[in-house]
C-alpha cells in the first residue's frame, strides 16, 4: 500500500494522536515505531500497542546510555509487552576509545562520524532489515526548531513515510497521559549524538 502523504497529512490535521494513529493504520497497516527509551517515550508506545500490540519497536541502543535508561527500557518492554528489534553499532566502545579518544564533543569535527557510527548506520540497517515502511516517531514541535516545522505525515529517510502523532502535544499533555495511564517514565536520559536538547542527531533532518 502507498500513502498519499499530502492528502493524509491534511486529513489528520488537528486530530488527536489516537485519531492520527487510526487513520494511518487504515491507510497502511505496515507500521513500526522507533524509541530511545528517553523521557515520555512510553506515551507513544502505549498508544500504538493499544491498537497494534505486535507493532515492531526498533531501538538503536548505542551502548552509551545511562543505567537508568536501561532499567527503564526493561520496565517498558515487560509492562507493554513490546515486540523489540534492537540494533547496536558495528563500532565497539573499545574501538571508539582508541580511534576517537571517547565520545567527541559536538564542536569536534569527528562528532559527525561518531553520530553516523552510533545512530545513523544502525538505523539504516534496522530499516533495511524489515519490510514495514511507515515509521512512527514521538517528536513534538516544542522540542526543537526543526520539529516545530514538521508535518504529521511526511517523507522520511530511506524511503520511509514518517508519522508524528504527538507533534502538537505539550509537555503538560504528555505528563497528564503518563499519570492517567500509570506509565513508567525516565528523566535521566542523555543522548551523546545530540548532546544538547535543541540539536538534531540526523534522523529527522534527512529525507
Amino acid at each position: 500500500m502507498t500513502i498519499n502523504i499530502a492528502k493524509l497529512n491534511a486529513d489528520v490535521s488537528g486530530k488527536s494522536p489516537q485519531e492520527i494513529i487510526e487513520a494511518v493504520i487504515k491507510a497502511d497497516p505496515n507500521i513500526f515505531v522507533t524509541t530511545n527509551f528517553g523521557p515520555n517515550s512510553a506515551v507513544l508506545l502505549h498508544m500504538l500497542t493499544q491498537v497494534k500490540p505486535d507493532i515492531p519497536v526498533v531501538w538503536i541502543d548505542s551502548g552509551l546510555n545511562k543505567p537508568e535508561t536501561y532499567e527503564f527500557a526493561e520496565i517498558c518492554i515487560e509492562e507493554l509487552n513490546l515486540n523489540m528489534m534492537t540494533y547496536t553499532p558495528n563500532m565497539t566502545l573499545s574501538r571508539l576509545e582508541a580511534v576517537m579518544g571517547g565520545i567527541p564533543s559536538v564542536h569536534d569535527s569527528r562528532h559527525a562520524e561518531f553520530t553516523k557510527q552510533f545512530k545513523l548506520e544502525p538505523f539504516e540497517r534496522a530499516v533495511k532489515a524489515q519490510s514495514n515502511r511507515v515509521w512512527f516517531t514521538a517528536v513534538r514541535r516544542e522540542q526543537t526548531a526543526t520539529r516545530a516545522e514538521m508535518d504529521y505525515v511526511a517523507e522520511g529517510p530511506f524511503g520511509l513515510t514518517k508519522i508524528a502523532p504527538l507533534l502538537d502535544w505539550t509537555e503538560a499533555e504528555v505528563a497528564q497521559y503518563i499519570e492517567e495511564h500509570d506509565l513508567p517514565n525516565e528523566t535521566e536520559y542523555f543522548d551523546p549524538t545530540k548532546a544538547e536538547n535543541d540539536r538534531e542527531c540526523g534522523l529527522h533532518t534527512s529525507a
